[in-house]
Protein backbone atom coordinates (compact mmCIF):
# COMPACT_ATOMS: atom_id res chain seq x y z
CA UNK A 1 0.00 0.00 0.00
CA UNK A 2 1.13 3.48 -0.56
CA UNK A 3 1.18 6.40 1.26
CA UNK A 4 -2.74 7.23 1.88
CA UNK A 5 -4.01 3.99 0.14
CA UNK A 6 -6.33 2.80 3.37
CA UNK A 7 -9.75 2.33 4.28
CA UNK A 8 -9.27 3.34 8.04
CA UNK A 9 -6.70 5.16 10.11
CA UNK A 10 -6.99 3.24 13.16
CA UNK A 11 -5.22 4.50 16.45
CA UNK A 12 -4.40 2.27 19.33
CA UNK A 13 -2.41 3.56 22.39
CA UNK A 14 -0.15 1.59 24.72
CA UNK A 15 -0.64 1.99 28.74
CA UNK A 16 1.31 0.63 31.59
CA UNK A 17 4.06 1.54 34.22
CA UNK A 18 7.45 2.55 32.85
CA UNK A 19 9.80 -0.44 31.80
CA UNK A 20 6.95 -2.54 30.96
CA UNK A 21 8.21 -2.77 28.45
CA UNK A 22 5.99 -0.83 26.28
CA UNK A 23 7.98 0.11 23.50
CA UNK A 24 9.87 -2.65 22.98
CA UNK A 25 6.58 -4.77 22.16
CA UNK A 26 5.47 -1.75 19.23
CA UNK A 27 8.96 -1.70 18.08
CA UNK A 28 8.30 -5.81 17.73
CA UNK A 29 5.05 -5.49 16.24
CA UNK A 30 6.04 -2.91 13.69
CA UNK A 31 9.69 -3.90 12.42
CA UNK A 32 10.06 -7.56 13.97
CA UNK A 33 12.73 -6.36 15.73
CA UNK A 34 14.07 -6.29 19.40
CA UNK A 35 16.40 -3.74 21.13
CA UNK A 36 17.55 -3.77 24.76
CA UNK A 37 18.98 -0.65 24.54
CA UNK A 38 15.93 1.45 24.54
CA UNK A 39 15.64 4.52 26.24
CA UNK A 40 12.85 5.33 28.87
CA UNK A 41 9.69 7.32 26.65
CA UNK A 42 9.65 11.10 27.51
CA UNK A 43 5.91 11.99 26.54
CA UNK A 44 4.73 10.23 23.48
CA UNK A 45 5.56 8.43 20.55
CA UNK A 46 4.50 6.05 18.01
CA UNK A 47 5.03 3.77 15.30
CA UNK A 48 2.96 2.88 12.27
CA UNK A 49 1.94 -0.06 10.26
CA UNK A 50 -0.46 -1.59 7.43
CA UNK A 51 -2.00 -4.22 7.57
CA UNK A 52 -5.11 -5.95 5.52
CA UNK A 53 -7.79 -6.86 8.01
CA UNK A 54 -10.62 -9.52 6.62
CA UNK A 55 -13.83 -10.05 8.45
CA UNK A 56 -15.72 -13.37 8.61
CA UNK A 57 -19.51 -13.00 7.94
CA UNK A 58 -22.31 -14.76 9.17
CA UNK A 59 -21.41 -18.05 8.09
CA UNK A 60 -17.46 -17.56 8.81
CA UNK A 61 -16.40 -17.00 5.20
CA UNK A 62 -14.04 -14.30 5.17
CA UNK A 63 -15.10 -10.97 3.42
CA UNK A 64 -13.41 -8.42 1.76
CA UNK A 65 -10.01 -7.05 2.83
CA UNK A 66 -9.96 -3.62 4.63
CA UNK A 67 -7.18 -1.65 4.16
CA UNK A 68 -5.75 -0.30 7.74
CA UNK A 69 -3.07 2.42 8.62
CA UNK A 70 -2.38 1.50 12.09
CA UNK A 71 -0.65 4.15 14.41
CA UNK A 72 0.72 2.76 17.64
CA UNK A 73 1.00 5.25 20.26
CA UNK A 74 3.56 4.40 22.82
CA UNK A 75 3.10 6.58 26.02
CA UNK A 76 5.10 7.38 28.88
CA UNK A 77 4.47 5.64 32.14
CA UNK A 78 5.79 7.85 34.72
CA UNK A 79 3.24 9.85 36.81
CA UNK A 80 4.61 13.52 35.99
CA UNK A 81 3.88 12.68 32.13
CA UNK A 82 0.10 11.04 33.53
CA UNK A 83 -1.80 14.10 32.34
CA UNK A 84 -0.27 14.29 28.73
CA UNK A 85 -0.91 10.63 28.40
CA UNK A 86 -4.61 11.06 29.29
CA UNK A 87 -5.20 13.69 26.63
CA UNK A 88 -4.53 10.91 24.33
CA UNK A 89 -7.04 8.73 25.75
CA UNK A 90 -10.05 10.16 23.33
CA UNK A 91 -8.74 9.96 20.44
CA UNK A 92 -7.76 6.02 20.88
CA UNK A 93 -9.96 3.65 19.55
CA UNK A 94 -8.40 0.74 21.54
CA UNK A 95 -5.97 0.01 23.50
CA UNK A 96 -3.00 -2.38 24.93
CA UNK A 97 -2.35 -2.16 28.38
CA UNK A 98 0.77 -3.78 29.68
CA UNK A 99 2.67 -4.98 32.56
CA UNK A 100 5.89 -6.66 33.48
CA UNK A 101 5.76 -10.24 34.44
CA UNK A 102 8.96 -9.93 36.60
CA UNK A 103 7.26 -6.58 38.56
CA UNK A 104 4.20 -7.14 40.49
CA UNK A 105 3.69 -3.70 41.67
CA UNK A 106 3.12 -3.23 37.65
CA UNK A 107 0.40 -6.04 37.17
CA UNK A 108 -1.38 -4.47 40.74
CA UNK A 109 -1.21 -1.07 39.49
CA UNK A 110 -3.55 -2.28 35.59
CA UNK A 111 -6.43 -1.18 38.22
CA UNK A 112 -5.44 1.77 37.97
CA UNK A 113 -4.78 2.49 34.27
CA UNK A 114 -8.27 0.76 34.16
CA UNK A 115 -9.65 3.42 36.10
CA UNK A 116 -7.80 6.20 34.36
CA UNK A 117 -9.58 4.46 31.17
CA UNK A 118 -12.92 4.11 32.52
CA UNK A 119 -12.79 8.18 33.18
CA UNK A 120 -10.99 9.23 30.22
CA UNK A 121 -11.86 6.93 26.99
CA UNK A 122 -14.54 7.48 24.33
CA UNK A 123 -17.00 5.51 27.11
CA UNK A 124 -16.57 3.45 29.87
CA UNK A 125 -15.89 0.27 28.12
CA UNK A 126 -13.43 1.04 25.71
CA UNK A 127 -11.69 -1.56 24.00
CA UNK A 128 -8.17 -3.46 25.82
CA UNK A 129 -6.59 -6.29 25.55
CA UNK A 130 -4.24 -6.45 28.09
CA UNK A 131 -0.49 -8.09 27.68
CA UNK A 132 1.81 -9.41 30.64
CA UNK A 133 4.94 -8.89 28.83
CA UNK A 134 8.79 -10.02 29.36
CA UNK A 135 6.88 -14.06 29.56
CA UNK A 136 10.87 -14.99 28.30
CA UNK A 137 11.88 -14.26 31.39
CA UNK A 138 10.17 -17.00 33.63
CA UNK A 139 13.20 -17.51 36.15
CA UNK A 140 12.14 -14.25 37.09
CA UNK A 141 8.25 -14.25 36.82
CA UNK A 142 6.82 -12.28 39.60
CA UNK A 143 3.32 -13.01 38.99
CA UNK A 144 1.01 -16.05 38.02
CA UNK A 145 -0.64 -17.02 34.97
CA UNK A 146 -4.00 -17.67 36.69
CA UNK A 147 -3.85 -14.29 38.81
CA UNK A 148 -4.02 -12.50 35.62
CA UNK A 149 -6.54 -14.51 34.09
CA UNK A 150 -8.12 -13.68 37.19
CA UNK A 151 -8.31 -9.81 36.72
CA UNK A 152 -8.62 -9.91 32.47
CA UNK A 153 -11.90 -11.95 33.52
CA UNK A 154 -13.00 -9.59 35.71
CA UNK A 155 -12.80 -6.85 33.30
CA UNK A 156 -13.68 -8.48 30.81
CA UNK A 157 -10.77 -8.20 28.32
CA UNK A 158 -8.71 -10.58 26.68
CA UNK A 159 -5.28 -11.51 27.68
CA UNK A 160 -1.74 -12.42 26.41
CA UNK A 161 1.56 -13.68 27.53
CA UNK A 162 3.72 -11.72 25.46
CA UNK A 163 7.53 -11.34 24.87
CA UNK A 164 8.61 -8.30 23.11
CA UNK A 165 12.27 -9.70 22.86
CA UNK A 166 11.18 -12.77 20.91
CA UNK A 167 7.52 -12.18 19.44
CA UNK A 168 5.33 -14.09 21.18
CA UNK A 169 1.88 -14.18 21.06
CA UNK A 170 2.54 -9.82 20.29
CA UNK A 171 0.79 -9.77 16.91
CA UNK A 172 -1.87 -11.65 17.95
CA UNK A 173 -2.58 -9.30 20.43
CA UNK A 174 -2.52 -6.57 18.17
CA UNK A 175 -4.49 -8.55 15.97
CA UNK A 176 -7.20 -9.24 18.81
CA UNK A 177 -7.73 -5.65 20.20
CA UNK A 178 -7.99 -4.72 15.72
CA UNK A 179 -10.52 -7.26 14.93
CA UNK A 180 -12.50 -5.52 18.62
CA UNK A 181 -12.37 -2.52 17.14
CA UNK A 182 -13.56 -3.35 13.30
CA UNK A 183 -16.81 -5.56 14.87
CA UNK A 184 -17.05 -2.39 17.22
CA UNK A 185 -17.65 -0.04 14.58
CA UNK A 186 -19.31 -2.56 12.29
CA UNK A 187 -21.97 -3.16 15.15
CA UNK A 188 -22.66 0.54 16.22
CA UNK A 189 -25.52 2.49 15.21
CA UNK A 190 -24.27 5.51 16.61
CA UNK A 191 -20.76 6.28 15.09
CA UNK A 192 -20.26 9.64 17.36
CA UNK A 193 -17.65 7.70 19.36
CA UNK A 194 -14.93 7.20 16.35
CA UNK A 195 -12.63 9.73 15.76
CA UNK A 196 -12.49 12.26 12.65
CA UNK A 197 -10.30 11.00 10.09
CA UNK A 198 -11.07 7.03 10.63
CA UNK A 199 -12.60 6.47 7.58
CA UNK A 200 -10.76 7.48 3.85
CA UNK A 201 -13.16 9.37 1.98
CA UNK A 202 -11.27 8.00 -1.16
CA UNK A 203 -10.85 4.63 0.17
CA UNK A 204 -13.27 1.75 -0.63
CA UNK A 205 -15.08 0.83 2.36
CA UNK A 206 -17.91 2.44 1.26
CA UNK A 207 -19.12 3.55 5.04
CA UNK A 208 -20.08 7.02 4.05
CA UNK A 209 -22.29 7.47 7.40
CA UNK A 210 -19.64 6.34 9.79
CA UNK A 211 -19.09 9.63 11.49
CA UNK A 212 -21.93 11.09 12.39
CA UNK A 213 -22.82 14.15 14.08
CA UNK A 214 -21.00 13.76 17.39
CA UNK A 215 -23.89 14.17 19.77
CA UNK A 216 -23.46 11.20 21.73
CA UNK A 217 -22.28 11.85 25.76
CA UNK A 218 -19.46 10.10 26.86
CA UNK A 219 -20.33 6.77 28.80
CA UNK A 220 -23.16 6.21 26.67
CA UNK A 221 -21.24 3.50 24.00
CA UNK A 222 -24.67 1.97 22.28
CA UNK A 223 -22.39 -0.49 21.39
Amino acid sequence: MSDGDYDYLIKFLALGDSGVGKTSFLYQYTDKKFNSKFITTVGIDFREKRVVYKSNGPEGAAGRGQRIHVQLWDTAGQERFRSLTTAFFRDAMGFLLLFDLTNEQSFLNVRNWMSQLQMHAYCENPDVVLCGNKCDLQEQRAVREDEARELAEKYGIPYFETSAANGQFVSQAVDVLLDLIMKRMERCVDKSWIPDGTVRSNGHSGHTDITEPKTQEKGKCAC
